[in-house]
């Protein structure tokens, strides 16, 4: 398989790969290396850095003082931070980096900000375990999750009183999209959803029949007395539901600007595989046109690819404090959506100040430098705590030592160099490092 094919999926299916891991692979057939990124071996890499004791429950909190309620409010904001870092430190050193890939996929379109770190690490968990399965499976398991639960209010809704906020999310943000469904169709899955709640002690999912509307309802065209599995069961017969998430996986894995011919043919294959999302992401990555020119560094990197992406290639060790605040500064952190529509993505991702920041912190870690980092006004206050600077070091050995400048471009930017840009770009360059500073200051470095 040519390298700048390999480095295409890489890039895509994870977060780069090495000159010199690449080359290993470029006698294996393109099937080959996406059934190996797609084989976890069973192990789904759970975070696990939270108990369920380390978090007073919300029935020993009633009984809290101001004092001890601060203090628990400074607890969970330290547990966040750590379940950050441990996600942060997966993301760039992972031996499954499609599954940690998919998962950041499904954080932002299950988009959840919540203040309790178990339940945090527990929706993560959910996101792991249904990455590469079933769709079906994944967004019950969701569904019934204390994060989402309590995040979109279910877990207050009553009979008496249906609470349409989680009713309406399922439909326009997690499933079948705006436009899809009516009012009505929000109304009676709200009844169907009464009752879903949890456990505030153990955080297991509780069904409150007495809190459940247990009457007939009409949903999308059929009547029965329904409850929530029922509701996700009737929204999944609607191939528009395959064709919304498959819209979305397209502008994630494979380009933001959508070719319709390659998401309906997706769409037509998820749905006719009862939603069995390991077989669409084989698809995607086997398909000839995924190695289109046109896709190939096509998208903008979001700040968490950047981020992991460049520690990937440089060996940087990460730093919680560090990685913390770069990602508040580029506007994105992990665990920390900005609401349950996630983050929009594609060009957003840059403006002037991100935009400068990005171009000058690889060069600042090759050289060893401080990096000033403005606080962004938009981002939650807990995080108000950083240090102004960040150091992060690259490692011992650089990798750029043992390649050549052909190598190393076709490494680091994978848009398409024009003869004229690239003979500038070698002919400036005195040196491999040289090269690389002048490679990871260029904005096509942004693009993936």
């Amino acid at each position: 398989m040519e390298l700048k094919k390999i480095y295409h999926l890489y890039s895509r299916a994870g977060f780069g790969i090495s000159i010199q891991d690449a080359k290993k692979l470029e006698a294996e057939k393109i099937h080959q290396l996406v059934d190996a990124l797609l084989n976890t071996n069973g192990n789904y890499a759970y975070l696990n850095c939270i108990q369920l004791n380390e978090i007073p429950s919300h029935k020993q909190m009633k009984d809290f003082t101001e004092k001890e309620k601060k203090n628990l409010r400074e607890l969970a904001q330290d547990k966040l931070k750590s379940l950050n870092a441990a996600w942060m430190k997966q993301l760039i050193s992972s031996q499954s980096p499609l599954l940690e890939k998919t998962v950041l996929f499904w954080h932002g379109h299950f988009a959840c900000h919540i203040e309790n770190p178990y339940m945090a690490q527990q929706l993560n968990s959910i996101h792991r375990q249904y990455a590469f399965s079933s769709f079906a499976d994944l967004v019950t398991a969701v569904s019934k999750s204390p994060a989402m639960l309590q995040f979109l209010n279910n877990n207050q809704s009553r009979k008496q009183h249906p609470n349409e906020n989680f009713a309406r999310e399922l439909m326009e943000l997690f499933t079948i999209g705006r436009g899809n469904y009516t009012e009505q169709d929000i109304k009676e899955s709200a009844r169907a959803f009464t009752g879903w709640s949890f456990d505030p002690e153990t955080y297991e999912f509780v069904f409150n029949e007495k809190a459940h509307h247990s009457g007939i309802k009409t949903f999308m065209g059929e009547t029965g007395n329904f409850n929530g599995d029922d509701i996700i069961s009737i929204i999944l017969k609607q191939k528009q539901t395959a064709v919304y998430i498959c819209r979305k996986f397209y502008r994630f894995f494979v380009n933001e600007n959508i070719n319709e011919k390659h998401t309906a043919e997706l769409a037509d294959f998820y749905y006719q595989n009862k939603y069995d999302t390991g077989l669409l992401l084989k698809k995607i990555f086997n398909a000839d046109w995924f190695y289109d020119e046109s896709n190939i560094g096509a998208n903008i990197k979001s700040p968490v690819e950047f981020i992991a992406g460049f520690s990937k290639s440089f060996g940087i060790v990460p730093d919680e404090s560090a990685m913390l605040k770069l990602q508040r500064a580029l506007g994105q952190i992990l665990f920390y959506p900005p609401n349950v529509a996630g983050w929009p993505g594609g060009r957003s991702w840059i403006d002037s100040s991100t935009l400068l920041l990005r171009l000058k912190t690889p060069s600042l870690v090759l050289n060893g430098g401080k990096i000033e980092i403005a606080e962004k006004e938009d981002m939650p206050e807990e995080m108000f705590n950083l240090p102004e600077t960040i150091q992060l070091n690259a490692g011992d050995k650089p990798f750029y030592i043992d390649a050549n400048a052909d190598e190393l471009i076709e490494n680091l930017l994978l848009p398409k160099l024009d003869d004229k840009k690239k003979s500038i770009l070698m002919s400036n360059s005195k040196s491999n490092k040289q090269l690389v500073l002048k490679i990871v200051s260029m904005p096509e470095y942004q693009l993936c």
